[in-house]
């Protein structure tokens, strides 16, 4: 196990959402039973996968939509807060950096005119840098950026262009990981060593560890911000059978 774990940790992302596509179906029957479950499917397993950089998590990573506690969650919250799958009216959705596990599904609603845009994600529509999306104004009514910002050297910049795609009124969410315990972002270009840059800031390709700042940061952005501790509103024995993190945040953000 030991070495399935360092093994699906160093895998280049890319690389792991094609080998996924012939390795989940296995790892899933393997894995079947009852103390699990993932909402996003369904399906319940006697354990999920432990996923992490550095310290791992355990039970976090689904064998079926290979969904993490934050995708759960979100998906929870738009499922029984919103009406973002049972909208009459037709909605724009723009999804950054598309999650596997939301993808097939969000392309089958028919009330989505669902796309995707990532710079390197193979399963994504469109080909952008997200500090410059090819997308006019006020074009979608919901945008999904999530695990993003925290790669993105210019944050600013990107949030610029989340704020400007996004219709009057609509919506975004926009998670990042998070410590909730600094009042204040932290970020050092200095720092060059993959494994100390891996150490401070979670990954080695994270650029930041943002702090309780981030909601007022899309504040100054122009958003208006609903900080949501959706864990709040889940009994305990659902939040142990779909493996959710307690206290987790989504930052659920309007375009007035």
């Amino acid at each position: 196990m030991k070495v399935f774990k360092s093994i699906l940790n160093t895998i280049p992302r890319p690389l792991l959402i094609k080998v996924s596509y012939w390795v989940r179906p296995v790892i899933a029957w393997w894995l079947k039973g009852d103390n699990f479950t993932d909402p996003i499917d369904g399906k319940s397993f006697r354990k999920f996968l432990p996923y992490g950089y550095g310290t791992q998590r355990e039970n976090a990573l689904s064998p079926s939509t290979l969904s993490l506690e934050r995708h759960r969650l979100l998906w929870l919250f738009l499922k029984d807060e919103t009406s973002f799958f049972t909208s009459d009216t037709k909605q724009k959705v723009l999804h950054i950096a598309p999650e596997q596990c939301f993808l097939d599904i969000f392309r089958k609603q028919q009330n989505l005119e669902y796309i995707t845009s990532d710079l390197e994600s193979p399963i994504a529509d469109v080909k952008a840098d997200i500090c410059d999306l090819p997308f006019k104004d006020n074009e979608f009514d919901v945008v999904f950026c999530n695990h993003v910002l925290e790669h993105i050297p210019d944050d600013t910049k990107a949030m610029q262009e989340l704020y400007r795609v996004l219709k009057p009124n609509g919506m975004g969410i926009f998670q990042i990981p998070q410590d909730i315990n600094k009042t204040k972002t932290f970020e050092d270009n200095t720092i060059t060593d993959p494994k100390k840059r891996a150490e401070i800031f979670g990954q080695y390709d994270h650029v930041r560890v943002y702090g309780l700042d981030y909601f007022d940061k899309l504040r100054s952005i122009g958003f208006t911000v609903d900080e949501i501790d959706y864990t709040k509103k889940i009994a305990p024995e659902l939040m142990k059978r779909f493996a959710l993190m307690n206290g987790e945040i989504l930052p659920v953000c309007f375009k007035s």
